[in-house]
Parts: structure tokens; sequence; C-alpha cells
């Protein structure tokens, strides 16, 4: 995944440590989706100094619609599994199918580098978010006593203000 793959009038690479920079604004612009139906403040984003600091793990994509960063997704390692962070992509690009390019591009990094799963926390109601992944194969985590990393970060989610009830984890084992 060093050189662009295309993918039709876009295409992904591996992020840079300059790539950072534009995460927040996409991070931000992704939420104005979510802020027209919520009742909850999705102005806080990453920084650029946390992206930089997923980006130097090595599991994060870009995606470029000619020069234009179009979205992201940062992933971090934890033990076997690789984590999810944020999944954005510029309301402008959006149905493309560039969001569910790059979750096909990390499953196939994750399985190349022997992660055992992707998982991620996500809403469980909004069509572009469970029900998205759950047609690129990601199952709902249901007995979270077995995944406490998992527990803990939909805990950690409730305690920033994230309804519980809506948010679920997910996990996508690879082969």
């Amino acid at each position: 995944m060093n050189s662009p793959k295309s993918r039709g009038d876009w295409s992904l690479r591996l992020a840079r440590p300059a790539d950072a920079a534009m995460m927040p604004g996409i991070e931000l612009a992704a939420a104005s989706a979510f802020a027209a139906e919520q009742d909850f403040d999705f102005s806080h984003t990453r920084s650029e100094p946390d992206f930089a600091r997923l980006i130097r793990k090595g599991h994060c994509l870009v995606a470029h619609v000619g020069e234009a960063m179009a979205g992201f997704l940062v992933a971090e390692p934890f033990s076997r599994e690789l984590h999810i962070w944020e999944m954005d992509v510029l309301p402008a690009y959006q149905r493309r199918g560039i969001g569910a390019g790059l979750v096909r591009a990390e499953q196939i990094d994750a399985r190349n580098t022997g992660f055992k799963a992707l998982t991620l926390t996500t809403f469980r109601d909004l069509t572009w978010n469970a029900p998205f992944y759950a047609r690129l194969g990601f199952e709902e985590v249901t007995a979270l006593d077995a995944h406490p990393r998992l527990a803990g970060e939909l805990a950690n989610e409730a305690d920033d203000g994230l309804p519980a009830e809506r948010r679920c984890a997910m996990i996508f084992f690879l082969d």
C-alpha cells in the first residue's frame, strides 16, 4: 500500500505525518451530518498531534480525489486486534465508495500484518454507522464481558456524553 491505489476517481495510500494537519478539519466537516440529527456536540475533534501519533503507528490511510484529501481512516494496534478510531469522508465526496474502500483496505492491511480482528465503536442506529459496517462484515459485540477493552471504550464514550444506549462495539474477524 505504499503507492496510491486507484478506485475510479479517487485513490488510497498510507497516511504520512503531514496528512495529520488536514484530518481535524475533515473530521469536523464529516461530523456535520451528525450535528443535524443529534442533540449532542460533535465539534470536538482529535488534535493534529493525536492524528500524527496514530499515523506513526503505521495503520492509517488517506483517500484523495485528485490532489484533495477526501477522507481518512485511523487505526491503532491493541495486541492482536487493530482498532479503528475514526473514519471520515468530507461531505462533498461521500457516496462514492470512499469510506467502504478505506475500510476494505484496512481489512487487507490488518490481515496481511497478522492481526486477528478489526474492532471499532459506533452508533448502532445510524445507517452510515453500524449498518454500514455490518455490510462490510463487522458484527456487533454482544458479549462485552469477553472484550474488556471494547467495554472500557464504550464506558469512556458514555463518560464523554455519548448516549450509551445508542453505542455499540463491532468486530471483524480476519481469517
